[in-house]
């Protein structure tokens, strides 16, 4: 009997690196491993434009282990790409000689449009349906170094816009104090205010659904809900409204990042830049006259998998 076929996609972020490999079954998927690194890949490029030596040196490293394990476990294919901060830098290239070298790993660099496409083919896969029936759904991807706002009502993206806002982003150039000060709180709020400004634009169908997607949004879900660990099955297809998120943005504003870290549900390495992010998905909430969200625990390397399969 043919073993079944295992594929291994790698998403690089501004922040996280995520790794899936999974098994196809006919027409369908099956996870067989999930990571997800913090590596902050995108630390400093905003000001300096370039990738730093210790984030290159970390992201390889986390790439190679993902590497080692994907084919341990018999993926036949390995998929990686690359977002916002190596799309915005200009030593990329350093980046991807190191990841050859020690992953044998060539990042693939995708625009933000590729990016929306492929979060938005995820997130229809997961919640577009209904009864059978395709019913219209609106992606909101909060990612390190950009933001992504898809529309459609199939697989397939009919308006899409990438913003260069994320929580990385906003919070190196907003954020100095420890913990936040009021007056440093309403500049975050004005300066994701202004930056997703372009969603207005977007006309998501009458009756459709909100996902958000990636780890400032799975994150905020955690803490919603107090999980004493991460679980994806209790987060994933979880709803979050508009009223909850303020509620937790004043809540972990008044909080040094100490304390955010040690909260339920929080990963430690994003208690830094999760208000950034929370007060980003508030701010495209409002933008889009949405009042609540489905949480989606997958995103671009979902995306991958499903483009492959589709093919």
């Amino acid at each position: 009997m043919t073993a079944p076929e295992r594929y291994a996609t790698i998403d690089v972020g501004t922040n996280t690196v995520l790794l899936l490999v999974a098994e196809r079954r006919g027409r369908s998927l099956r996870p067989i491993a999930e990571r997800a690194e913090i590596t902050r890949l995108g630390r400093g490029v905003d000001q300096s434009g370039r990738l730093l030596p210790s984030a290159i040196r970390d992201t390889v490293a986390v790439l190679a282990d993902y590497a080692r394990l994907a084919r341990a476990l018999g993926a036949s294919d390995i998929t990686c790409v690359a977002t916002s901060a190596a799309r915005d830098a200009l030593n990329g290239e350093e980046f991807f000689a190191a990841a050859r070298a020690a992953a044998g790993l060539t990042p693939q660099v995708i625009s933000g449009e590729e990016e929306a496409r492929l979060v938005h083919l995820t997130a229809w896969r997961d919640f577009g349906t209904r009864d059978g029936r395709s019913c219209p759904i609106a992606v909101l991807d909060v990612g390190g170094g950009s933001t992504e706002f898809i529309v459609g009502e199939g697989p397939s993206p009919r308006e899409r816009v990438s913003l260069q806002v994320g929580a990385v982003r906003l919070t190196e150039r907003h954020v100095k104090g420890d913990p936040i000060p009021p007056a440093e709180l309403a500049a975050l709020r004005d300066a994701a205010r202004a930056a997703l400004e372009p969603l207005t634009a977007l006309s998501p169908a009458p009756g459709a659904r909100l996902v958000g997607v990636a780890g400032t949004v799975t994150t905020l879900c955690a803490v919603e809900k107090a999980l004493p660990r991460y679980d994806a099955e209790r987060v994933h297809g979880a709803e979050l409204s508009l009223e909850a998120v303020l509620a937790l943005l004043e809540r972990m504003a008044r909080l040094t990042v100490a304390e955010r870290a040690a909260l339920p549900g929080m990963e430690p390495k994003r208690a830094d830049v999760i208000v950034a992010g929370g007060v980003i998905v508030a701010e495209a909430m409002r933008h889009t006259g949405f009042d609540r969200l489905t949480v989606s625990d997958r995103g671009v390397r979902w995306g991958l998998v499903y483009d492959r399969l589709e093919r």
